[in-house]
């Protein structure tokens, strides 16, 4: 896999949204694990962390 660090671009992420922030938080040993088989696993965060908020965001107006 090819290093991606610090490349906003790299991550099908605008230009001009930088990829600067990180977000910790603690899961189950299983999800961790189902998460880390992924591809991408922090794409793979990224997009459903944004889909929960999208359809929060819905659901609030």
């Amino acid at each position: 896999m090819p290093d991606r660090k610090g490349k906003p671009e790299n991550f099908g992420n605008p230009p001009s949204k930088e990829l600067t922030e990180q977000l910790s938080f603690r899961v189950t040993k299983e999800m961790k694990e189902e998460v880390k088989a992924q591809d991408d696993p922090p794409e793979f965060c990224r997009q459903a962390i944004q889909k929960a908020l999208d359809e929060k965001k819905g659901k609030d107006k």
